[in-house]
């Protein structure tokens, strides 16, 4: 699996998880799927940075971004 994919799959959990622990805090339940979403997204963020050899830099995301939706549209 390409490293641009993985990184923007994590970074999308991560993301998914914001509403979901938010919505828990909320409501005064334990949040579960968003411990969860945020886990998975930390170790494929983890997995991505340890198998480039450099790292990734917040001007760059837009690129990676765009190169993996371009991916799947051509």
């Amino acid at each position: 699996m390409d490293t641009d994919l993985i990184i923007v799959l994590g970074v999308l959990a991560i993301v998914l998880a914001l509403p979901a622990l938010l919505s828990s805090w909320v409501d005064g339940s334990v949040p579960q799927s968003g411990i969860f979403l945020l886990l998975v997204g930390g170790v494929l963020i983890t997995v991505a940075l340890s198998q480039r050899g450099h790292t990734y830099t917040f001007a760059e995301m837009p690129d990676v971004l765009m190169r993996v939706i371009g991916r799947f549209l051509k």
